[in-house]
């Protein structure tokens, strides 16, 4: 992904569903297997703040970590108060 004025929040993304991953204790290939269409590198670009993806594969990725859209949205100073 080119480096843009969303690249803040794509990390922070990134960073959130990585955290939740880990958490469920998942492999990036084990919650790729919850998702249709979805791989591994996909996952991996996505947990780097690297892909611009659609909202669908948010959502399919939050279902698949049970995790809130609201929750993998939130920037570290956020999660901090």
């Amino acid at each position: 992904m080119k480096k843009n004025k969303h690249s803040k929040i794509y990390k922070a993304i990134g960073k959130n569903l990585k955290r939740r991953r880990l958490e469920l204790d998942l492999t990036q290939e084990k919650l790729a297997d919850k998702i249709p269409k979805m791989d591994r590198s996909k996952i991996s670009d996505m947990e780097n703040g690297k892909e611009d993806f659609v909202f669908s594969k948010l959502l399919d990725l939050c279902d698949a970590l049970d995790l809130t859209v609201l929750d993998a949205l939130k920037e570290e100073e956020d999660q901090k108060g």
